[in-house]
């Protein structure tokens, strides 16, 4: 039946045909998406659901079916699923690997930026991390706060001098003590002497 078109037709039905079907895709994923919002609408509305979780699963579904509806077009214009979703799954794959590589770094880094608004400790501050209650933890003078770490100098009687980095993000997930401008009582010479009152 191709034969027997115009010569100027036949070349034009390999653009025509796929044309046609991408349209008709469309148009179906259009219909079906204004249907499923339709019965969330009704189904929510029935059962009395909170508009967040009506909204939430009309975006979702209205994802899946214009997800389905990509697929199907480019199939339709000669890209294999299967190397679709290779792809797809070997993206997905390395940024979820990316992301939980820089994960520490991200969190350390917007932990800097709470210290630095917030200030629940200032340099030359003598702070202790706690390890849980009362328990003794990391403690000695702030000596520099950068990106990703905050420098204390210790002030233990058997480390006295040593650095120590912890890391930003340690402090919102401990309880801080702080003392200013003196150092706590465990820092003195004898480690006895009538401990200072923490800062505000």
């Amino acid at each position: 039946m191709k034969e027997r078109l115009p010569l100027w037709l036949q070349e034009w039905l390999g653009v025509i045909v796929p044309t046609g079907q991408v349209l008709l895709i469309l148009l179906a994923a259009w219909l079906l998406h204004a249907l499923v919002r339709r019965i969330v609408r009704r189904v929510s509305a029935r059962h009395s659901l909170p508009p967040e979780m009506s909204i939430g699963a009309r975006r979702i579904l209205g994802f899946i079916v214009y997800a389905a509806a990509l697929l199907l077009i480019l199939e339709r214009l000669g890209v294999s699923g299967t190397v679709l979703w290779t792809a797809f799954t070997g993206f997905a794959a390395v940024g979820a690997v990316a992301f939980f590589a820089a994960w520490s770094v991200l969190s350390n880094i917007f932990c800097t930026l709470l210290i630095f608004t917030t200030r629940p400790f200032r340099l030359h501050d003598h702070i202790e991390l706690l390890e849980g209650g009362d328990k003794p933890g990391l403690r000695g003078r702030v000596i520099d706060i950068n990106v990703i770490y905050t420098t204390l100098e210790d002030t233990g009687p058997q480390h006295a001098g040593a650095v120590l980095q912890v890391p930003n993000n340690l402090f919102f997930q401990r309880t801080v003590r702080r003392w200013r401008g003196v150092p706590p009582a465990a820092a003195l010479p004898g480690g006895n002497a009538e401990a200072p009152q923490p800062g505000p």
